[in-house]
């Protein structure tokens, strides 16, 4: 039994896609099961913020590894990866097939392949560059980093600004990007799929998408998270610090960004089947998904 891994960007319709193919699936005797992959729904009570499944998506489908994590604890890629380890395996030993779902690409490879992390760096060091982040902004701190590192890197991309900041600190070699053939080494059967749209109906999705997040109380919850103490992982969610500011403005152009880096992150993958949903409905693309899963699902054949 192949795992199945949804991908794209923000905005994009993937929780949708894996509930239209899991109820196909389950028409055929299947039983799956989502597995997030998205680095700020773990968290508990970032459930607007993150765009985590509904109580009534969830109804439709059972996803694992969803709000699990309070906001004050720090929460790593590796973690992350014992945990979603944990997760497929068991599930595919039940005979259930596990829907990898998510936009993050880090936890999306730490999921599917097994990760070569970089050591961690000192409490003093990691505290120290998380005060200069509050303090002169992610930008000023990517104007230190070296040219090539810090072409990798967008300006705002807090997280990730600091984690190279600390590596680099730490004279520890920051990776110099994701390996591009880290498909070829999967730990299971997989397909994968990213999910494309064309980009002003996918500009348009995050317009309406930040809007609605905004009216159903995202700004209350990142309140309630930086006054609990928010760590730096889950203060890494997009639109946190806008919100907090009263900028839902700043924050789409937040997450227009990271979709332009996901979409370029995703089409420079190798092994990943690429489906454009553009004026197609979840039902359609779970359909030409089902047609590409393994030939026991897709053809009746042993």
């Amino acid at each position: 039994m192949q795992v199945l891994a949804v991908f794209g960007p923000t905005a994009v319709g993937k929780t949708g896609v894996a509930i239209a193919v899991a109820e196909c699936l389950r028409e055929r005797g299947e039983d799956p099961v989502a597995v997030n992959c998205d680095s700020i729904q773990v968290y508990r009570g970032l459930e607007v913020l993150s765009g985590a499944a509904t109580d009534e998506e969830q109804s439709r489908l059972e996803h694992r590894l969803v709000s699990f994590i309070d906001p004050s604890e720090e929460f790593s890629a590796g973690r992350y990866a014992e945990a979603a380890h944990r997760e497929i395996d068991s599930l595919l030993v039940e005979g259930r097939r596990p829907i990898v779902v998510g936009g993050t690409g880090l936890y999306l490879r730490a999921a599917l392949a097994d990760l070569d992390l970089q050591p961690p760096v000192p409490v003093e060091i990691r505290t120290a560059v998380e005060r200069e982040i509050e303090e002169r902004g992610p930008a000023a701190l990517h104007d230190e980093l070296d040219p090539e590192l810090a072409a990798t890197v967008d300006p705002n991309d807090r997280k990730r600004i600091a984690r190279l900041t600390e590596l680099v600190r730490a004279g520890i070699q920051p990776p110099r990007g994701a390996e591009p053939m880290w498909t070829a080494s999967l730990r299971h059967p997989t397909l994968l799929i990213g999910l494309t749209m064309s980009r002003g109906l996918l500009a348009e999705r995050i317009d309406a998408r930040v809007d609605r997040m905004v009216e159903e109380g995202a700004a209350d919850e990142a309140r309630r998270a930086a006054a609990a103490g928010a760590s730096r992982t889950a203060r890494a969610a997009l639109g946190f610090d806008e919100l907090l500011e009263g900028d839902p403005t700043a924050m789409k152009r937040a997450h227009r960004a990271y979709t332009r880096r996901q979409l370029t992150w995703m089409r420079r993958m190798v092994g990943v089947t690429l489906v454009d949903r553009t004026g197609r409905d979840d039902a359609a693309v779970a359909a030409e998904i089902l047609e590409l899963l393994d030939p026991v699902v897709a053809g009746g054949r042993e």
